[in-house]
């Protein structure tokens, strides 16, 4: 199963959601609702997560939250974790309550903030759960417009902030910011979402590509996102950057273009095979053989990573 690009740096600040087991509910009754919020606070007391949004639907969960330690990881390894325990132990099952892993979404704070927190605020009402946002009870939106006690680990002032210098006011005009749009066609900000992993302005995009991913450690097979943020070289570029170090005619040509191509491109074996004329398993055992002939030869290895540097790879 591919995995997901986890990018986690201090005060990084996400869009998470997890969803149930074959979209099956993931909360039964008012007390596991209840249960969930104290795994929120638990994860802001131990692991330091800053949640400025959350909204509980039937099977499925939205939290903005932000990570001052850089550790989204843990913070949602124990809310998941802790939380399918209890379901599990109370209703006496085994296995998976969530599908799969957790989507987290990288976004630029000020640029998406107040658009998000709209968008997580009227899920139950395109769900049809309520008609109104501060009817429905298992959101933060009662919060923010100072319907309910705001508890200790819930953050709303990052949001008011941009909707004035008091309380009073900040609340009452983001009432109006949430519900003025509630009964209509409301904009999907996750539609701006590049690669599944990051929403945010272009410079945000750049910044992030160029100061969070590491390019010679990418794990473009496992992480096929990763395809989408690093700018490798095709197939053919391999292929033509090879034909210029050795050329076209030489005997182990083909063996060097599939080597540099499955150990450092960003490509599937299948991919490779349909290139070449074989199948997956012949790139991958043609690939494994030859590394074996590079490591007892020096100079082919010198040649190899001039090779891999002029397709901009590194040999190791």
């Amino acid at each position: 199963m591919a995995r997901p690009l986890r990018i986690q740096y201090p005060g990084a600040f996400y869009h998470v959601t997890s969803r149930g087991n074959e979209r099956k509910a993931i909360y039964r009754s008012n007390w596991d609702r209840e249960r969930f919020l104290s795994y929120l606070e638990s994860a802001h007391d131990r692991y330091g997560a800053t949640v400025h949004v959350y909204c509980l639907m039937d099977n499925h969960y939205h939290v903005l939250v932000e990570t001052p330690l850089g550790n989204l990881s843990k913070i949602l390894h124990h809310i998941n974790g802790a939380y399918t325990t209890y379901f599990n132990t109370k209703r006496k099952r085994f296995g998976h309550l969530f599908q799969g892993r957790y989507k987290a979404i990288l976004v630029e704070k000020d640029s998406y903030c107040k658009e998000l927190s709209r968008y997580i605020h009227l899920n139950p009402i395109r769900a049809g759960l309520a008609d109104r946002p501060s009817e429905y009870r298992w959101s933060s939106y009662r919060c923010y417009i100072g319907k309910e006690k705001k508890p200790a680990w819930l953050t709303t002032e990052s949001v008011l902030g941009y909707f004035g210098d008091d309380a009073f006011s900040a609340q009452d005009n983001y009432r109006k910011f949430v519900e003025a749009t509630s009964k209509s066609e409301t904009k999907d900000p996750l539609k701006d979402v590049f690669a599944s992993t990051f929403l945010g302005s272009p410079e945000f995009i750049t910044w992030a590509k160029e100061k969070l991913i590491d390019p010679k450690n990418a794990d473009t097979r496992n992480i096929p996102v990763m395809r989408d943020l690093i700018d490798n070289p095709s197939l053919e570029q391999i292929e033509r950057t090879t034909e210029l170090v050795i050329g076209r005619r030489h005997p182990i040509f083909k063996r060097v273009c599939i080597y540099i191509s499955h150990q450092y491109g960003a490509f599937s074996l299948k991919e490779i095979g349909a290139y070449y004329g074989m199948r997956g398993s012949a790139v991958s055992q043609s690939s494994r053989r030859f590394k074996k002939r590079i490591l007892e030869d020096k100079k082919l290895k010198k040649t190899m990573a001039e090779i891999a540097r002029k397709v901009h790879f590194v040999e190791s």
